[in-house]
């Protein structure tokens, strides 16, 4: 799973990136900081099924932290597009490209209004506009691939056309259905259904922010995020030396912090009791759970003991679209699980299910297979 991150330049993307990962990447006050795509991973958080049955989990591909499965999700940073972007500015065609890897974008917005659209300083630049353009943007971008082969008339070359945006055709499939004959419909249903978007609205701790964000809430149709990548860098770097510690949805300051450590901690412990974080983690959890509508589901290969072969509890743990059948599942972790499936098991209920046994959050699975 690879979430995309996207916005126009100096809006805080490299930061959001950063904060999300805390890798070494450019960070700089002018556009195209970031030229080649930054990749990296981050995490989203479920309770662990190991409490339940007393016994401490091995995890093998995610972590876990006092009873909180932390799950792996990966992170593409693609440097900021402009406005033109889909006619090739400021190198606008790589980068658009780039997003095909992305299941789902978070559309980082500078939420201050002190950049403008190309990433230039300025006062009082309008944040929703930003948010509408760079939609078109993607969406002219898609309708100009369509558009190569839209004379042809033919579904299935369409579908080929578009190879890269989803593994699954039949998404493709359904929006030629659902579009007609209507070129421009076609590439807004693509984007909707194969690059779900949400708002990040950045450098909420800035003056001016907030009456932005008032009022542009009010009248989008996106779901908006309040956030401050800065902030949570902050956190993330006093954390590492001591200093203070994220705890029970607040911010702790230790003693042995100086004033000057203090003094921009306390801005970051103000911040959080207005917004209940800085926002970042929860953008990722919303890109997640909500817009790619993600289960977390634990293979094992004894039931009753919830562990591998090898002994570890609950070692391995999978985020699918809710939906995922039994046997898609026994795809996901092994092709020739899902050619020689036989049936699966509720660890839980120890009881048999059949391939189409819709999979629940949370659920912890035993694939039955031949050889």
């Amino acid at each position: 799973m690879m979430i995309g991150l996207v916005g126009k330049p100096s809006c805080g993307k490299s930061s959001f990136f950063k904060a999300l990962t805390m890798m070494d990447v450019k960070i700089a006050p002018y556009p195209f900081t970031t030229v080649e795509p930054n990749k990296g991973a981050t995490f989203v958080k479920t309770k662990c099924p190991h409490t339940e049955i007393g016994k401490k989990c091995n995890p093998n591909n995610s972590d876990c932290v006092d009873g909180t499965r932390l799950i792996p999700v990966k992170v593409l940073d693609v440097a900021g597009l402009v406005p033109g972007a889909h006619l090739g500015r400021g190198r606008g065609n790589k980068f658009l490209d780039d997003l095909r890897q992305a299941d789902a974008l978070i559309h980082i917005v500078d939420m201050s209004g002190k950049t403008d659209e190309n990433g230039l300083p300025t006062d009082n630049h309008d944040p929703l506009e930003d948010i509408n353009w760079l939609r078109e943007e993607i969406e002219l971008w898609v309708k100009g691939i369509i558009e190569k082969v839209w004379a042809k008339s033919d579904d299935s070359i369409i579908i080929k056309q578009l190879t890269g945006f989803t593994p699954k055709n039949e998404i493709i499939s359904q929006c030629i259905k659902d579009a007609g004959k209507d070129l421009e419909k076609l590439a807004r249903l693509v984007c909707e259904r194969t690059k779900p978007m949400l708002i990040a609205a950045n450098k909420m701790d800035l003056p001016g922010s907030s009456k932005n964000f008032g009022r542009i809430t009010k009248i989008s149709e996106s779901e908006i995020v309040p956030c401050s990548a800065e902030l949570e860098i902050v956190i993330n770097l006093a954390s590492s030396k001591g200093l203070a510690k994220y705890e029970n949805g607040g911010l702790l300051i230790y003693d042995n912090a100086n004033d000057q450590q203090r003094n921009a901690l306390e801005k970051v412990k103000k911040f959080i009791e207005s917004y209940g974080s800085t926002g970042i983690e929860k953008c990722v959890e919303r890109a997640v759970f909500s817009l790619l509508n993600c289960i977390e589901v634990y293979p094992v290969q004894n039931e009753n003991n919830w562990s591998d072969s090898n002994g570890r509890v609950l070692p391995d743990v999978y985020l699918v679209p809710l939906g995922t059948t039994a046997k898609e599942f026994a795809s996901i972790i092994h092709t020739d699980l899902a050619k020689n499936f036989i049936a699966a098991v509720d660890a839980r209920k120890k009881m048999k299910v059949k391939e189409n046994y819709i999979l629940k959050k949370g659920d912890v699975i035993k694939i039955i297979a031949g050889k």
